[in-house]
């Protein structure tokens, strides 16, 4: 029989997050079985030893060099057996920075077992002050969400469903809705619906791999799905801020996702309004990405 589930954890210099990250997944309750693997980019604390010491019962990966989040992944799932014949019947990525509720694995595989037309699932995630994470429900960057942003109206009418639509603030938060992308920190996926997609893009280092991976989820005809019924704390950006060439990667992802969804639909004067925008919003550092890519 294939487990219920693959967990895989990207970590990076938050030792003491991951630590409790994993005493919650352990603490996992219901009638379901798992396995978990920890995927460490070359951290500079403990968290190897760590890992090795006080969760003998994880697999561990430890790179020799910071492969990026999405390639990390890409190793966890492949240790786990997802692209397989016995593969997990569904994935997750979790971020060290979370905390899982006991019954949140139980849950989410119950809710997927009974919606067989759900590719991913995510639950509401909550910052330690108690926000919501405004990243864990969002629609596609499409070049007019995108505008809509770089020009402010997102902040100056968060309640309008035109204007709002990235972050969905128009939405209650209790709200279970469909959605075009959740966030990679806490990402259920169907194990089936990887092997039809794809794993993740590792053209992208850390930052929209996730809406890439949604988008051809969606594309292929799943849908995604906002469940508040599970609550998640993310300190967010623990690891990231650590490492100066996340800032960077963050605006580089974004021509990446571009050209590759929505560059061939865009017409011409919009076009140049975003690459303008990202060029003064992203620097110099990714003005060389912001080129077509030769294969386009």
């Amino acid at each position: 029989m294939p487990l219920d589930l693959a967990v895989i954890i990207v970590s990076y210099n938050v030792s003491h997050l991951l630590h409790r990250c994993l005493e919650t997944v352990y603490a996992s309750t219901g009638d379901i079985s798992y396995d978990v693997v920890v995927v460490d980019n070359v951290s500079k604390d403990d968290t190897v030893q760590m890992v090795q010491t006080e969760f003998p019962q994880a697999k561990l990966i430890a790179n020799s060099e910071n492969v990026g989040y999405p390639a990390g992944n890409n190793q966890g799932m492949r240790l786990l057996g997802v692209e397989g014949q016995n593969a997990p019947r569904y994935t997750l990525l979790l971020n060290p920075d979370t905390e899982v509720p006991p019954n949140c694995f139980a849950d989410f595989i119950r809710y997927m077992d009974e919606n067989k037309n759900v590719g991913v699932v995510g639950p509401r995630l909550l910052l330690p002050n108690g926000n919501l994470d405004l990243a864990c429900r969002r629609s596609f960057p499409s070049p007019e969400v995108s505008l809509y942003r770089m020009l402010g109206l997102s902040r100056l009418f968060p309640k309008s469903p035109r204007f709002g639509r990235y972050n969905m603030t128009y939405l209650d938060e209790t709200e279970l809705a469909e959605v075009d992308a959740v966030v990679g920190a806490f990402m259920m996926v169907r194990t089936s619906t990887i092997q039809q997609v794809g794993m993740l893009d590792e053209t992208f280092w850390m930052y929209g791999e996730d809406l890439d991976w949604a988008k051809r989820i969606k594309d292929a005809g799943w849908k995604i799905i906002y469940n508040p019924s599970v609550i998640v704390l993310h300190v967010k950006r623990a690891s990231s801020k650590q490492n100066p060439k996340a800032q960077i990667e963050f605006y580089r992802a974004m021509p990446i996702f571009y050209y590759k969804h929505y560059y061939k639909t865009t017409p011409k004067p919009i076009h140049w309004l975003i690459v303008l925008g990202l060029a003064l919003r992203g620097g110099r550092q990714i003005w060389p990405d912001l080129k077509p890519p030769a294969e386009i």
